[in-house]
């Protein structure tokens, strides 16, 4: 908890994964002044802070930060929630109001924009901090340790497996679109590719095998791993044995062949998140720049079909 409560505003508060925002600047003892969304079906602040001033227009949102500043009550964090490629003009817009910002994932989409915010943090003095909340997760840390205090140079293969169904409104949103979200590698694996090169290293190799709308699957070469991977937001490509317990989602991550469970401990990781920043010890830009790059590399690559060391449900695919 920090010293001294920090006032906050919120940029996407309607989005699902708000509420762990909101939860995370309450239980770190802060304030909420200020929250903006284009949808106004914003009830669960209540739960949280319901003396906040809401909108629904961005101007207005800037003109009542500036208004609160003038009057003493300076916005120190701005929580970003919205779309994947607002989140580099609502950066933006938080440190030229003097305020820190705290984004989720995937900070930018493009590697460039990661050089740019590097500028505009001198310029204005102010720090960007992203959620990479699965390194704050009990069992990664773990892992990691384990990993560190093993054989130097073993080289460790991983099956990782990610399946969330989604339904046909996932593809009307902005989350089916390409250029909005950066595709499913970048919108559901850019938090599992951090987690990847922050225990086995840098990666070496990158091969895509297949890319689709609604699923994409390679391989990863890393200093210490070699990773096939496969992602997907088809409920077709759930294993059979999984549909039959009723579930839509599938997470896996075999580790020369054994299970690694990190299913659960999910539900405090943005509280975590929040008191790592508040403490001056929060994941900065220079830290996103790599699995940026990696997504990015993986968007804009020619898929070479099933050639190679590709990821096992590859085999099962349409």
């Amino acid at each position: 908890m920090s010293a001294e409560p920090k006032n906050f505003a919120i940029i996407g508060v309607a989005g699902y994964i708000a509420v762990r925002h909101l939860k995370a600047i309450k239980e770190t003892g802060n304030h909420m002044n200020a929250a903006l969304d284009v949808f106004d079906s914003v009830g669960v602040i209540d739960q949280y802070f319901p003396e906040a001033d809401f909108f629904v227009e961005f101007e207005r949102f800037d003109r009542h930060l500036d208004k609160l500043k003038r009057e003493g009550k300076h916005t120190d964090y701005v929580s970003i929630c919205s779309p994947n490629y607002l989140h580099d003009s609502h950066i933006r817009f938080a440190l030229r109001q003097q305020a820190n910002a705290i984004c989720e994932k995937p900070m930018v989409l493009n590697p460039w924009n990661v050089d740019a915010l590097q500028e505009f943090e001198i310029e204005t003095g102010r720090k960007v901090f992203n959620i990479l909340q699965l390194r704050l997760h009990p069992s990664v840390m773990a892992l990691k340790k384990r990993i560190e205090n093993g054989p130097k140079n073993k080289i460790y293969d991983i099956d990782l497996t990610y399946i969330t169904s989604r339904g046909n409104w996932y593809f009307f949103s902005w989350k089916g679109e390409m250029s909005k979200s950066g595709g499913v590698a970048t919108n559901i694996g850019v938090h599992f590719f951090d987690m990847l090169s922050w225990i086995f290293g840098d990666i070496t190799e990158n091969v895509v095998h297949i890319s689709k709308d609604n699923k994409v699957a390679g391989f990863l070469k890393l200093k210490n791993a070699r990773v096939r991977w496969l992602l997907s937001v088809d409920y077709n490509d759930i294993p059979e044995k999984i549909k039959q317990t009723g579930l839509r989602t599938y997470r896996s991550l075999k580790l020369d062949g054994e299970e690694f469970e990190f299913s659960e401990g999910f539900t405090d990781l943005h509280t975590k998140s929040y008191e790592h920043i508040l403490a001056g010890e929060g994941f900065g830009i220079e830290q996103v720049r790599k699995p940026i790059e990696t997504v990015y590399n993986i968007r804009n690559a020619k898929p070479v079909g099933l050639k190679g060391d590709f990821h096992p449900l590859c085999k099962n695919i349409d």
